[in-house]
């Protein structure tokens, strides 16, 4: 594969993300659903720990890339939610060296075996 190739690559990636994945002209009620319940999540801690938070993520094909569903009344929105004391990492890699802000000063590393 040639260099020239990878610009024509590249530019076509580029072109059908800018044409196909836009931001929604209004938050749905699934986004602002989302948002409300990462908003109760993320000022609660585990019941463990009072001095963990829990981090929460907005993911799905709405959240990371503004497609709209095929079925109007289905949303396509999780929300995903970690300690700031645990790190999970697949096997084999280093572990990270410097974490996000978010994260507790101590983490428990975890370490993912046989998935795939």
């Amino acid at each position: 594969m040639t260099m020239a190739n990878d610009c024509d690559v590249s530019k076509t990636v580029t072109t059908f993300l800018l044409n196909s994945c836009r931001l929604p002209p209004r938050p749905s009620s699934y986004d602002v659903q989302a948002a409300v319940t990462c908003t109760v999540i993320a000022t609660g801690h585990p019941p463990d720990d009072e001095e963990a938070n829990c981090i929460p993520l907005i993911t799905g094909s709405v959240a990371e890339f503004y497609i709209e569903p095929m079925l109007p009344h289905i949303g396509d929105i999780y929300i995903l939610y970690h300690s700031s004391r645990d790190v999970t990492i697949p096997r084999g890699h280093p572990p990270p060296t410097q974490l996000p802000a978010e994260f507790h000063n101590y983490v428990k590393a975890y370490e993912i075996v046989d998935s795939h």
